[in-house]
Formats: C-alpha cells, sequence, structure tokens
C-alpha cells in the first residue's frame, strides 16, 4: 500500500486519526508513506502492528523544509532492515524534502524482499527531473534486490503516459536504458484510478497553485511489481487493485491524494541457484 498523509496541513489530528483507523482495517503488510512527520507516525501505525521507519532515522543529514513537508516512512508487518535511503534531489528540485529508502523484508516462509518507497519531483515542469529519478530507481533496485519480485511504491507524481512511468513499465527507453516493473492498477484496477483530483477538497488549494484549471484529476500514486525478467524464479501475481481514502469520513478527507492498495500472491518458481 502507499499513501501521501500530506504532513500536518488541513485538520491534521482528524486525519491522523482516520488514517490510523483506515490502516487497521486494511492491515497492509508493506506500507510507504510520503509527507510524514516523524513525530506523526507512531499515532499513523498505532495498533496496526505495523513496524515503521522515517527517513529521518537514517539520513545523514535533514533535508530543507523536512520540518513542514516531512519526508518518506516505511512500516512493515514483518522486522525490516533498511539497506539504503537514496537522495533523489538535485539542482532542479532544492525543495524538496523526501529521501527514497530501500529495505529488505523477510516474508515468512519464501525469504527476503525489497521494498522501496519513494516520492519524486512534483512541479509539473519537472518530468527531466523525474526522469533522472527512475534511473536512480532502478539502479538502486539492481543494487539491493532478491530472488522475489521488488515492490516499488510512492508518490510519482507523473501520469502512466509520462516518460518516467512509461520507462519503469518497460514502454520506452531513457538514456539507452531499459526496465520493466508491473504497475498494478493496470493489471487489476478499475476505471482511471485518479490519486489527485479536485473532487477531494484537500487537493483543491495546490491544485489551482500548480495548475490552475478546473477539473484537474490524475493517476501519480503507483505500486510496482518487479518483473519476471529480473526475478526469473519467483513471481508477485497481482489479485487485486482498490483505491483507499478516496471518500470523506464524517465530513473529513484523509488526505489529498488517495492510497492505493495491491493485493499481491508471493511464490517460488523454482529455487534460486547458488551464489
Amino acid at each position: 500500500m502507499t499513501l501521501n498523509v500530506w504532513n500536518l496541513r488541513g485538520a491534521a489530528a482528524a486525519r491522523t486519526a482516520l488514517i490510523n483507523a483506515g490502516l487497521r482495517r486494511l492491515e497492509p503488510d508493506l506500507l510507504a508513506l510520503q509527507e510524514v512527520l516523524p513525530d506523526q507516525l507512531p499515532g499513523l501505525l498505532d495498533g496496526t502492528g505495523l513496524r515503521g521507519t522515517h527517513q529521518s532515522r537514517t539520513a545523514a543529514t535533514a533535508p530543507p523544509h523536512a520540518d513542514r513537508y516531512g519526508g518518506t516512512a516505511i512500516a512493515t508487518r514483518w522486522p525490516h532492515r533498511v539497506v539504503e535511503t537514496l537522495d533523489l534531489r538535485g539542482a532542479g528540485a532544492p525543495d524538496v524534502p523526501w529521501l527514497t529508502l530501500a529495505a529488505l523484508v523477510p516474508l515468512p516462509g519464501l525469504g527476503e524482499v525489497l521494498f522501496i518507497g519513494t516520492t519524486a519531483s512534483f512541479r509539473l515542469e519537472a518530468e527531466a527531473q523525474r526522469e533522472r529519478q527512475v534511473l536512480a530507481l532502478t539502479d538502486l533496485d539492481a543494487r539491493h534486490r532478491t530472488p522475489l519480485p521488488t515492490i516499488m511504491a510512492g508518490d510519482f507524481n507523473a501520469e502512466p503516459e509520462a516518460a518516467s512511468i512509461r520507462y519503469l513499465t518497460g514502454r520506452q527507453s531513457l538514456s539507452g536504458r531499459g526496465t520493466h516493473f508491473h504497475d498494478v492498477w493496470e493489471i487489476a484496477g478499475a476505471g482511471p484510478g485518479y490519486t489527485w483530483s479536485a473532487e477531494n477538497p484537500q487537493a483543491a488549494e495546490d491544485i489551482e497553485l500548480l495548475v490552475r484549471q478546473p477539473g484537474h484529476r490524475r493517476r501519480i500514486d503507483y505500486v510496482f511489481v518487479g518483473s519476471p525478467h529480473a526475478h526469473p524464479n519467483a513471481f508477485a501475481r497481482v489479485r487485486a487493485a482498490e483505491l483507499a481514502f478516496d471518500e470523506p469520513v464524517d465530513g473529513v478527507w484523509a488526505s489529498d491524494h488517495y492510497g492505493v492498495v495491491a493485493d499481491l500472491e508471493f511464490g517460488i518458481t523454482r529455487p534460486a541457484p547458488p551464489p
């Protein structure tokens, strides 16, 4: 599951309680959170049984504005081990404090899986930056991937037609390179799957600031599953994909984004060869 929690904007206490209740109901095993402050994380995860790590615990330095906009966090059902914290910021996005976390998570009876939680540059004109970021993400995957298909989730701030997403889903190359991940919504989602929409009043202010067009809506939050080309001895079949937190509860919207939840079936096709 992935969700951008919108830091402390809006009715933060009510939104935190709403997200916490939703997480208790949905019971995700792997969770990527964006725009979350360190002090928010315990309240979001309270009573869920999830073990969380915020980027502030693993980063060498705190990026500027992290105290306002928050950062990336991951949470898992089983104890995880962060193997790398990656800074994807560049000269074109110095005001983005969100880092990327890569962790190894032991799945009972199957072995470890690489779980990556990330956020890409948010500006509409920053696709060149996002292209560089997804190239760095595939390098990150290559450094730490296991026989089980990698799971990568987060707020990519790009629609499926964007070059960065087309690269991740194997539809085009970037810098002479190619890769392939499955987009869970494309496989099992129903409808357009918009995750940032003018229909959500929490998003209206930023849509007016950044887009200034009526009725704006996009699918920009994703869960990706590693390809059999990179994981020939295992599978992670996408059985379902749904939106979460896409309706208000008692007049409260959980975030300015909707979450994405995927049901995955992991398995081994044949034992991996010895190292």
